[in-house]
């Protein structure tokens, strides 16, 4: 049973920082593509960053580019994401994912392409 459990979420002022993670449980987390999602009030999921099996490709949403750093470390099975300077509009609830199946090529940017969710983490932004 694969299960991924995300922390570090919080309220912060705009322009602070925070680091989410998300550790993953039930398979062998070196195979598998993750990635970051978030959801605010009233908005479908929208991608935020993906990270290859060991970390040699990533991408961004151009939201938040140079903003954001995702990070893996495969000896902890646990995904990261570095958030800095934090805006109001970056207030979402974040998610971490994976798909079902090993990825060879390419990168996964729809929240269609990923079978497993964490719960959540709330991130508020005040201004």
């Amino acid at each position: 049973q694969v299960q991924l459990v995300e922390s570090g979420g919080g309220l912060v002022q705009a322009g602070g920082s925070l680091r989410l993670s998300c550790v993953v449980s039930g398979r062998t987390f070196s195979n598998y593509v993750m990635a970051w999602f978030r959801q605010a009030p009233g908005k479908e999921r929208e991608f935020v960053a993906t990270i290859s099996t060991w970390g040699g490709g990533i991408r961004y949403a151009d939201s938040v580019k140079g903003r954001f750093t995702i990070s893996r470390d495969n000896t902890k099975n646990t995904v990261f994401l570095q958030m800095n300077s934090l805006q109001p509009e970056d207030t979402a609830v974040y998610y971490c994912a994976t798909p079902e199946a090993a990825q060879t090529i390419g990168f996964r940017f729809r929240s269609d392409q990923y079978n497993y969710w964490g719960q959540g983490t709330q991130v508020t932004v005040s201004s």
